[in-house]
């Protein structure tokens, strides 16, 4: 009888993921604020149906109590982030939200899955960036001047890294973070660096997009780089690079930059290539995982089979073999849910990330304040390309890099800077609703004072009528 209720709710938990996907992307058709709020609130439903039938399956599975308490913990904290949102902020966006919600729900179902240990501090860390996410929005109105910053930002990002270089030991081939005796957490600063880079980079070129200063701005974003690939912390050290590319070709509009950082990277991979072994072993596994299976080639041939195994449908929770993945709780988290939840579900949850990334191009692009703006483009590029970066190691459509799955993957540090993102998203996306506010108020004012009301307007057209050619120029002489 459970392996009968299993084998359902994989098709019930597609269905629902496919609605809920398809809204992400219908609510910017929607042209009424009613409709939208229908929408919005659809999604809200469906991902509590996603995350009962998940959480009674893996009940059935384990009959726990525990798992029960958990689930119930869960609702009231989804609950909770929804309704403080929509009261502390009535401008906040609600897809990034709901968006917000649904992946946090996907990766605890996962975790509690593989190593329910593992989903307990998982969440403890969401609540902990839930608490400073809900500030973050404050701070972005309130606070001015941070434009005037720049050096500060990059101070700090770059003796953070040199910390990590020098003093950090090794895991896992690269110098990653600290970890904090007795509790078994590690910090990982380069997470948190990341805002800071996107926010020096954004403070730096909003003020001048001369030729000097691009060269300065350069020099500091390749020391950022630079740190890190000394670390072999390899993942971030691309995904820096990748955004400082993106935020000064639109910064600066000249291709020429473009092309030439593209070139400059080039020439990096290759010598970075016949420098680090790391590397060596790393584009061997993805060149053919299977050859070098003994030799680094293990994780990735394991995704694929994962992957593999679970077809468009998936195994279903708790009948596939995800813990023969190494490290599937963080970096082959993709992996995991592609054979358990099948390829449909896995699609949909990178199309729900590609919404959030829209969503944050549309910020940007109604933003006025180009320091903003950059901010904006800049945190969306981080966020899309560890998407790409995860899914596209985890699938050897790409060398592995390591990083993990934002929202979804096991991981304090990884959770705490996303989420701290999404609440600077949404202190931005408040900033451009006061914006339209302000430009409506401007623009009232303006109608007031030169006397054109409402009213007038429509009694100028009986004037008009009335006026005869003999009374216009005494009109004009009055």
């Amino acid at each position: 009888m459970v392996n009968i209720v299993v084998e359902l709710s994989k098709y019930l938990i597609i269905i629902l993921m496919g609605i809920y996907t398809f809204s992400c992307f219908s609510v910017f058709a929607k042209e009424s604020e009613e409709e939208k709020k229908w929408v919005l609130l659809r999604q809200n439903i469906l991902m509590f149906l996603i995350h009962f039938i998940a959480y009674f399956v893996i009940y059935l599975k384990v009959h726990e109590k525990k798992i029960v308490v958990f689930y119930f913990v869960q609702v009231l904290f989804f609950m909770l982030v929804i309704i403080l949102y929509r009261v502390l902020y009535p401008k906040v966006s609600r897809l990034i939200v709901n968006n917000m919600c649904m992946l946090l729900s996907i990766g605890l179902i996962m975790i509690a899955r593989l190593e329910f240990s593992m989903a307990i501090k998982q969440f403890v860390f969401a609540v902990a960036g839930t608490c400073v996410g809900l500030v973050v929005p404050i701070l972005i109105r309130k606070i001015k001047g941070v434009q005037n910053w720049t050096m500060l930002y990059a101070g700090i990002g770059i003796v953070s890294l040199l910390l990590v270089a020098v003093f950090a030991r090794y895991s896992g081939g690269a110098k990653l973070g600290f970890a904090i005796p007795g509790i078994g957490i590690t910090i990982q600063p380069s997470e948190f660096v990341k805002i800071l880079f996107v926010f020096y980079v954004a403070s730096s070129l909003s003020k001048d997009t001369g030729f000097k200063n691009i060269a300065i701005t350069t020099a500091i974003a390749a020391g950022h780089v630079l740190v890190l690939v000394l670390s072999t912390d390899l993942g971030a050290a691309l995904i820096f690079f990748v955004v400082y590319l993106v935020m000064l070709y639109v910064a600066t509009r000249n291709p020429f930059y473009a092309l030439a950082g593209i070139g400059a990277g080039g020439l990096a991979s290759v010598v970075g290539y016949h420098l680090f072994a790391h590397i060596k072993i790393r584009v061997a596994a993805w060149r053919d995982p299977f050859s070098a299976y003994d030799s680094g080639g293990y994780q990735v041939a394991q995704s694929l089979f994962a992957i593999g195994t679970g077809g468009w449908f998936g195994m279903g929770l708790y009948q596939g073999l995800p813990d023969s993945i190494p490290v599937a709780e963080s970096d082959f988290i993709f992996s995991a849910i592609s054979e358990e939840l099948g390829l449909i579900f896995a699609l949909c949850l990178i199309l729900v990330c590609v919404s959030c990334y829209v969503m944050f191009l549309n910020i940007a692009m109604a933003l006025r304040n180009q320091f903003y703006k950059l901010i904006a483009l800049g945190l969306g590029t981080c966020y899309i390309f560890q998407v790409f970066l995860t899914i596209g190691g985890v699938t050897k459509f790409i060398p592995s890099t390591g990083v993990t799955l934002p929202l979804v993957s096991y991981g304090g540090s990884s959770i705490l800077s996303v989420m701290i993102m999404f609440g600077i998203i949404q202190g931005l996306y408040i900033v451009r609703e006061d914006e339209e506010e302000n430009i409506e108020k401007r623009r009232e004012r303006q109608l007031r004072r030169s006397g054109y009301s409402k009213k007038k307007n429509q009694k100028r057209p009986q004037r008009r009528e009335k006026t005869t050619f003999e009374e216009i120029p005494k009109q004009r002489i009055r």
